[in-house]
């Protein structure tokens, strides 16, 4: 599907000097002299090589529609991790580089997730936008210390170090966002 050089946005996926690119960050930029165009920062799908590239108004672009399945994290082995398709039962295995090193981290046994296909290749895996990860370790309490304004860190059973605020302490569940990798909430469980 054609599409106008400055609508794309941030997580398009578009077909360019025939790869396949996904927009990470966009700017408008008017210059004084000259018409305005959209400096775009692409990311290479499949190697994640980058480029910088400026698309005006009058260009069009082909923006390319990923198939989105429903998948199960199973398990891993060495760097290698297998999902399951929960309507085919239809297993296949992704690389460490295909996930992600820091998103590699957030798979558990059962978690559902989101993988993106063109032309029946998978291309990446979207996570859930939270999970809930038990704190293994947490530092003490010091005391005079504000909720509002002091983290301490801890290490979750995942082996990720995060900040979570005093009151959080070992053996807590709590809700971290994966893109971010961030302390949200306890747990409600």
């Amino acid at each position: 599907m054609k599409i106008n050089g400055n609508a794309i946005r941030p997580g398009m996926v578009i077909e360019h000097q025939d790869r396949l690119w996904r927009a990470v960050k966009i700017s408008h930029t008017q210059p004084g002299k000259g018409g305005a165009y959209l400096q775009v920062e692409l990311k290479d799908i499949r190697d994640g090589t980058k480029l910088n590239e400026r698309f005006r108004s009058s260009e069009s672009v082909e923006r390319v529609r990923l198939e989105q399945r429903p998948y199960q994290f199973l398990y891993a082995d060495g760097d290698s991790y297998t999902f399951m398709n929960n309507e085919t039962y239809d297993q296949i295995s992704l690389s460490v580089e295909a996930l992600g090193r820091d998103r590699v981290a957030f798979l558990k046994d059962g978690l559902a997730v989101t993988i993106e296909m063109f032309e029946d290749t998978p291309l990446g895996v979207q996570l859930p936008d939270s999970v809930v990860l038990e704190v293994i370790e947490a530092d003490p309490v010091v005391k005079r210390q504000t909720a509002s304004s002091s983290y301490k860190p801890a290490v979750l059973e995942n082996g990720m170090r995060i900040m979570v605020p005093p009151h959080i302490g070992a053996g807590t569940r709590i809700v971290v966002n994966t893109a971010e990798g961030t302390y949200m909430e306890r747990a409600k469980d």
